[in-house]
């Protein structure tokens, strides 16, 4: 289905996601019978980054010398300058590299470009190039490595809002993207405001417990929590 036939989400979210980490995301998901949802080897360039948005994919194919030209960089056409130049404001760009690190899939002016026109920021599985440039804008960055060499050394773009593989993951354009310091979760678009809203009480909860905890609570009967436990909670949620 095309970017533009999908229904909005709503609005709560992405107030959701702003307290909801990715751990328990896994878990509500888990619960749910998702374990497909979460990327391997797929981390932050700069510790403490945080990304969430609706995705727009990228595919690159392995390159071949007769079609890898790097003259092909001055197309607008060529899908990796496309998207760069298009993406919308508030979309992360997943980008199925098919886990190959030996070369860098996009570099820091590319970044510039879509951080100026919005986009909420960029997930691989491959590599990145001008990994400290990247990291001095502090704008979410997820990968699964560096590597100084420019893209077209092995790869290709070929395609644009397909349905992709992203560190062993499953996404179709739209879906869900929520990353932080523990990896990068997908939040498939049909359940993804029920898991948002399901973690974000979950963590609000974990939220209390942990205070329980640093104040010399045991952990039997506070984590996890009893009934009694729960009760203490929704009472402190009325105060």
């Amino acid at each position: 289905m095309p970017d533009t036939d999908l229904p909005p989400l709503p609005a709560a979210l992405w107030e959701d996601l702003k307290v909801a980490t990715t751990a328990t995301l896994s878990t509500v998901l888990i619960r749910r019978g998702l374990r497909a949802t979460m990327m391997q080897g797929v981390l932050p360039l700069r510790p403490g980054m945080r990304v969430a948005g609706e995705a727009t994919t990228l595919r690159y194919v392995p390159a071949r010398e007769d079609l890898s030209d790097p003259a092909l960089l001055a197309n607008p056409q060529y899908p990796q300058r496309k998207v760069v130049e298009n993406v919308a404001a508030g979309k992360v760009l997943v980008v199925d590299a098919r886990g190959d690190l030996r070369a860098g899939i996009l570099g820091d002016i590319l970044m510039t470009r879509m951080a100026v026109r919005g986009a909420a920021g960029v997930v691989t599985d491959g590599a990145m190039r001008d990994a400290a440039g990247i990291r001095s804008q502090r704008w979410p960055v997820f990968a699964a490595g560096v590597h100084p060499a420019q893209h077209t050394d092995r790869h290709l773009a070929v395609g644009i809002d397909e349905t992709i593989g992203c560190g062993g993951v499953l996404v179709r354009p739209g879906d869900v993207i929520v990353g932080d310091d523990d990896g990068v979760v997908v939040l498939p678009r049909a359940v993804a405001a029920e898991v948002a809203s399901a973690a974000r009480e979950q963590d609000q909860l974990e939220a209390f417990v942990q205070r329980k905890i640093a104040a010399g609570s045991s952990i039997v009967g506070v984590y996890p929590p009893n009934d009694a436990t729960r009760a203490e909670y929704e009472a402190s949620r009325q105060v």
